[in-house]
């Protein structure tokens, strides 16, 4: 493609050489740098692309694109007068542009729905596709676990929202398989760092809001977490809100431009749920589908799951969906590392759950204790390079809320896991509930598991659907499935 083209629709860039120029690919990665590519630069929290401009050139690169104020002067001198040099006030927002340019604005040519908000975002995209799908619509979905085209997956994520690059890339691949709908989920990081910049949403969800990703390296407060999220709106035509969270009922009146519908279950709003009923198996409740009172039934127990029901609910009345269909699909929902119950030989309950903050966490433990006839046992850790603050927090709502807590590591990264569990063991410290601390995590899971009986219930909080643990910048394999029933095997061979 013709570089200016490329370009089309940046503001405030700075030019050197000649724009008239065919660009084979983009990447800023100056790894994957080949012939005749465009290198975008940009300065990153562990790296800094700007120090990898001469490596790029030496790899092939026909064009540069660098932030003005972060690239070194005396590398713009060195650079050959036959490499075209463009310099942008921010480089991520002008990946971004480029890309969605690169591959002719695949998200104009479909519709798109962004589902943000601290939690629920994953449960209440695979609902939506799995109703717009039972409707006869087909759909693609982004988000926290990988990207799928119906049951097919075409790409891993390494982040909630993909950067803005292999976002768009992801898009171009729906469309070519004819994808009509595409839902995502949009983090406050990527609506922060521009990785959907240029994206059209049709609709957006604003589930709830609470304290998470507050550190050095995703969000400086709350107040900037929180309007991060609220870009979305800015970027849609109909917006979606939960109107029993007081964070998400501000935004209509933030972005009057965006055109919003609310749901809720204590508050006034157009999409009500009344008479519910929570078991160990399911939830269910009444609500009002086009001029109906219908009873719907959801395959993912707790309170919560009624708020993402009617954020799907919301979006598949926009869409036409049948009320059968929608019932359907919402019975038959499965979500992986969400509230999941993991078969096993022993019979034991055992749910795996992606709980990973002091809210959530509160949310699936007096959710499951409500109906658990023994203990609730709590197995979780908490992220290191994170928000420090949460982990008393989070070790104060098991002490509180479980019967016994077994306190072990999550993803570490680069921190030490004793220090973090330390943090956490500061909280549960503050109140009577009976804990200990196993810092290797398949052995505090098969703790867990040797100490249950069949009326306990076991809840692995924190990981949900990774299938990885996180030490020192590497990724080793961790799947919880996996591990628990691995753990359980064994013990009914020693049995024999």
């Amino acid at each position: 493609m013709e570089f200016k083209k490329i370009l089309a629709g940046l503001e405030g860039l700075k030019v050197k050489g000649d724009l008239d120029i065919e660009v084979n690919n983009i990447t800023n990665n100056s790894k994957n740098v080949k012939e005749k590519d465009l290198f975008v630069a940009i300065k990153g929290f562990d790296d800094d692309g700007h120090e990898h401009i001469k490596e790029a050139i030496e790899k092939g690169a026909i064009a540069i694109l660098a932030q003005e104020d972060q690239i070194d002067k005396n590398i713009v001198k060195e650079i050959p007068d036959n490499i075209t040099l463009v310099l942008s006030p921010n480089t991520r927002y002008a990946l971004a542009i480029s890309a969605c340019n690169f591959y002719q604005n695949p998200s104009k040519k479909m519709k798109l729905i962004g589902v943000t908000g601290t939690k629920g975002k994953t449960t209440t995209t695979y609902m939506i596709r799995d109703i717009l799908e039972k409707q006869g619509i087909k759909v693609g979905l982004i988000g926290t676990v990988a990207s799928y085209v119906g049951d097919k997956k075409i790409a891993n994520n390494e982040n909630t929202t993909p950067e803005s690059l292999k976002l768009q890339e992801i898009f171009s691949k729906m469309l070519e398989e004819k994808c009509e709908v595409v839902v995502m989920e949009v983090s406050s990081q990527s609506l922060k760092l521009d990785r959907v910049a240029g994206c059209e949403f049709d609709i957006g969800i604003f589930t709830n809001f609470a304290e998470d990703h507050i550190s050095a390296k995703e969000h400086e407060s709350m107040e900037d977490y929180f309007n991060s999220k609220v870009k979305l709106f800015k970027m849609c035509k109909k917006g979606f809100v939960n109107a029993d969270d007081v964070y998400a009922s501000m935004v209509p009146k933030l972005v009057p431009e965006c055109s919003f519908t609310t749901y809720g279950i204590d508050n006034y709003c157009n999409l009500l749920a009344k008479d519910i009923t929570v078991t160990n198996q399911y939830v269910d409740f009444k609500v009002k589908i086009t001029d109906r009172n219908e009873r719907v039934k959801v395959s993912i127990p707790g309170r919560f799951s009624v708020y993402n029901s009617l954020a799907a609910i919301a979006v598949a009345m926009q869409f036409g969906c049948s009320s059968e269909n929608i019932k359907e699909a919402l019975v038959n929902i499965r979500v992986p590392g969400r509230s999941e119950l993991v078969d096993n030989k022993l019979g034991l309950t055992i749910m795996i759950d992606y709980a990973h903050t002091p809210e959530s966490l509160e949310k699936i433990l007096s959710s499951v204790k409500i109906y658990t006839k023994g203990r609730v046992i709590s197995v979780f850790g908490c992220g290191g390079d994170r928000d420090k603050n949460k982990r008393p927090m989070m070790g104060e709502v098991s002490g509180r809320v479980a019967d016994y807590t077994i306190i072990t590591s999550d993803n570490p990264r680069t921190e030490e896991p004793q220090e973090i569990v330390n943090d956490i063991e500061e909280g549960i410290k503050k109140t009577k509930g009976k804990y200990e601390t196993i810092v290797d995590r398949k052995e505090a899971i098969k703790k867990a598991i040797t100490m249950a009986n069949k009326k306990d219930i076991i809840v692995l909080a924190g990981k949900g659907h990774e299938q990885y643990q996180e030490i020192n910048k590497v990724r080793y394999p961790f799947d919880e499935n996996e591990i628990v029933n691995s753990i359980i095997d064994e013990m009914v061979e020693k049995k024999k």
